[in-house]
């Protein structure tokens, strides 16, 4: 390797000078963030009438990401998206986060500067603030933790715990995709290693991106905020459908029906889950990190969503506790339990 291109170590700068380079040019955009990155706290401030919204995710390589496929900019964008739908999931808006990182000695100052660029690339595209966190060192591979800190009006925060009998069940979006995107990437990852040969990606370009680059629901809460939509509950679907649905019900103390006809499922993921001998309705049901909104609305609000093709109801709350179903084709009801759809988990 030339001197042009040789990578720095991280042992060269030091954590402070580590920290310094990387923020170099942050910049805050949100009149609530006070004071940013440069002391040993953030300070924000909201107006009385709102309520700070906070949640926080911890992502490891080798179980969240594997490098061999995901770009360090994918990682970054992702580690911030996953924790902004957190906060769209509670009906509220993220306005700041704060990164904390882990690496080993075989990552470069390089390495983390394009991890940076994909933190920054998502700050930008929603609108959040970068105020601080931590950078340490790790014996095995890296870890990176986000906090995502929001706020809301009280009465429009939403939890999990609302949904009432007769409410309809919805989602965003379309289900499965980054399931499948993610079954693609680890069949090819073991095809190239085995035949030392370049994956062929062509026709599934759609759910890759939706795996290793998603996107979090900004668009659904802006539109309930337009149109004067209070879901009566709502999660984000990072588990898959399947166990969001279960902890509604749970926490919400009622049954539910979903109909397999009106999943909705992409081409690209439908095609997927058939060369790969799976179901399309078991993957859109199981299949995690869609990043979508699952919500209940009240059944008189139904007309305020037929303008929105992104929005799709998939079916009712019910209240029989004990009832927690998919209802097939055929109108035959399956017990929808956490592990997935269990009757239909081979293709017929």
């Amino acid at each position: 390797m030339n001197e042009k291109n040789k990578l720095t170590q991280l042992s060269e700068l030091g954590e402070f000078m580590i920290i310094d380079k990387l923020t170099a040019n942050n910049k805050t955009v949100n009149s609530s963030t006070k004071k940013s990155i440069g002391d040993d706290a953030a300070i924000i401030k909201y107006a009385e009438d709102f309520q700070t919204v906070i949640s926080n995710d911890l992502l490891i390589e080798g179980i969240h990401f594997d490098l061999s496929y995901a770009p360090l900019k994918y990682v970054g964008y992702k580690a911030v998206v996953v924790n902004l739908s957190d906060i769209y999931s509670m009906n509220a808006i993220p306005e700041q986060i704060l990164v904390s990182i882990a690496v080993s000695n075989r990552f470069s100052y390089e390495a983390l500067e394009e991890l940076y660029t994909g933190i920054y690339e998502a700050c930008e595209a929603y609108n959040v603030d970068l105020i601080g966190g931590d950078t340490t060192s790790s014996k095995m591979g890296m870890m990176i933790s986000i906090t995502a800190v929001g706020k809301a009006k009280k009465e429009r925060i939403t939890y999990r715990n609302g949904a009432k009998s007769g409410d309809i069940i919805c989602v965003s979006g379309n289900l499965g995709a980054a399931y499948m995107g993610l079954h693609i990437l680890e069949r090819e990852k073991k095809i190239a290693i085995e035949t030392n040969t370049n994956p062929d990606w062509s026709e599934k370009e759609y759910i890759l991106h939706r795996q290793l680059r998603p996107e979090a629901r900004r668009d659904i809460v802006e539109y309930f905020h337009k149109w004067d939509i209070l879901p009566t509950s709502m999660m984000d679907i990072s588990d898959g459908l399947s166990s969001e649905i279960l902890h509604i019900c749970n926490q919400s103390k009622c049954g539910a029906k979903i109909y397999e006809d009106q999943l909705p499922i992409d081409k690209q993921t439908y095609n997927a889950a058939n060369e790969m001998n799976l179901i399309p309705a078991t993957v859109a049901m199981n299949g995690g990190e869609d990043y979508e909104l699952l919500f209940t609305l009240n059944p008189n609000d139904a007309n305020k969503l037929k303008d929105n093709n992104q929005i799709t109801i998939i079916g009712e709350i019910t209240d029989k506790l004990d009832e927690i179903d998919l209802i097939a084709v055929d109108g035959t009801p399956v017990q929808i339990t956490a592990q997935g759809w269990n009757a239909l988990l081979t293709q017929k």
